[in-house]
């Protein structure tokens, strides 16, 4: 479960006041709103990146408000995929496994069923900079889930895609999110994004986060976006 409880926010003149958010465990969220309107920086603020002015984030019923990152078990996948252009696929699979010391058998066997899970077997000793598009987001996501975490975090994943490599991602991503178990928030303009994977719908507009009905979709107004082929 995701929890935010009366948050407070503030980065220089932007400000948001009196947030409160309540994924369920196991859920699916879909956080939309307009540009500049806080959604980035409250997952920031979820994973730890960014420190609270006031209030409170639970993370399956623990206070985590002041935690370190790493103590959080967030999945995080930024805008930006945040990837390392000479590290192999594999590398990045094997990234977070190695800063918690998993057993080297271990890390083996769970690159091995990720790499399964994201149909990128045939790409592990690849660099990312060879990457296409799509590619490049299921390593972020394998990259993202690989040791295992509760929460799943996800900004505008898909935002850089055609239509038909987002719509097979975001089929992937919710039977992985079903597989597994995740509870996840997933912020993006796109509202047939939004259809293929929420459970739940929240918006964030004016500095005021609201949990509304999915039917509400069809009146929230689209931004453009850019695409990249695959």
């Amino acid at each position: 479960m995701i929890e935010l409880a009366n948050l407070a926010l503030r980065a220089g003149t932007f400000t948001l006041q009196n947030v409160n958010l309540v994924v369920p465990q196991g859920c699916y969220g879909v956080l939309m709103g307009g540009t500049g309107r806080g959604k980035t920086s409250l997952l920031e603020v979820i994973c730890g990146l960014k420190p609270v002015a006031a209030g409170r984030v639970l993370l399956d019923d623990h206070d985590v408000t002041h935690w370190k990152p790493a103590d959080r078990g967030v999945g995080y996948v930024p805008q930006d995929l945040a990837l390392f252009p000479t590290i192999s696929v594999r590398g990045h699979l094997e990234f977070a496994l190695q800063l918690r010391r998993w057993s080297r058998a271990a890390i083996r066997e769970r690159v091995t069923k990720l790499a399964g899970l994201l149909g990128i077997e045939p790409l592990l000793d690849r660099s990312v900079q060879h990457l296409s598009g799509g590619e490049a987001q299921r390593v972020a996501i394998g990259r993202a889930i690989s040791f295992e975490p509760r929460v799943l975090l996800m900004d505008e994943p898909f935002n850089a895609l055609d239509e038909k490599t987002r719509d097979r991602l975001c089929a992937l991503l919710r039977s992985i999110h079903t597989e597994i178990g995740l509870t996840t928030l997933h912020v993006t303009h796109s509202r047939a994004e939004a259809r293929q994977v929420a459970d739940k719908l929240f918006v964030l507009d004016s500095g005021h986060l609201q949990e509304r009905p999915l039917a509400d979709l069809d009146n929230l107004t689209p931004e453009p976006v850019g695409t990249l082929n695959r």
